[in-house]
């Protein structure tokens, strides 16, 4: 006597999401451009917290969302670095509309931002290490924001103003940077005839 499984295997086929990339990138160059500015002295007659509600919002929440898409997309990189700058611009947010209010706090604020910022700076520059093998749009984001960074704790740390407003310069380019990142990863998405060349790896696959 034989016995026959007429059990059938179903494949269940997941359609792929659009790029979450560009929209990430977006969020991060314009709250990276607002508070860049202000670093920069450019906000001569407002308030400079231009940033702060885009922030929460479009570089903290939007960003923090592009990295989840990403997890979903199966993309380590793209995953690890928009959650980790959501979480940034959120952290940031929190920090400087209700940590630096408090009176313990305001005494220590310069330095708070310099030990932040370093922190992130170590986590960015594996970041950056890693990014010479996807495009050279993507590896100029990593490689001047880390320059901004640095700079920037430098200037928090050392208290000095100078040395702030040139942060705020490196990070304006930042911005453009991703910017151009994201408009030319939109026209390559759209897949018309008008296309913004992204650049290869710096350091190719291994063979």
């Amino acid at each position: 006597m034989s016995v026959t499984d007429d059990r059938s295997t179903t494949t269940t086929v997941i359609s792929p999401i659009a790029d979450p990339a560009p929209l990430g990138l977006a969020a991060f160059a314009l709250t990276t451009f607002l508070l860049s500015a202000a670093n920069a002295g450019w906000m001569t007659k407002a308030s400079g917290l231009a940033w702060l509600g885009y922030a929460f919002f479009y570089g903290g929440l939007v960003q923090l969302l592009a990295g989840m898409w990403e997890f979903r997309n199966r993309n380590v990189f793209g995953a690890t670095a928009f959650s980790t700058y959501g979480g940034f611009w959120l952290g940031l947010g929190f920090w400087a509309r209700y940590a630096f209010a408090h009176p313990l706090a305001a005494s220590a604020s310069v330095h708070d931002l310099g030990w932040i910022l370093l922190a992130f700076a170590i986590f960015n520059t594996y970041m950056l290490a890693w990014s010479t093998q996807l495009n050279t749009a993507v590896f100029g984001v990593f490689l001047t924001l880390e320059l901004t960074e640095i700079i920037l704790f430098i200037g928090f740390f050392a208290n000095s103003s100078g040395i702030i407003k040139l942060g705020g310069w490196v990070g304006v380019l930042t911005a453009l940077v991703a910017w151009y990142a994201s408009a030319a990863l939109v026209s390559i998405g759209l897949g018309g005839r008008l296309q913004l060349p992204v650049g290869g790896p710096l350091i190719g696959p291994r063979v």
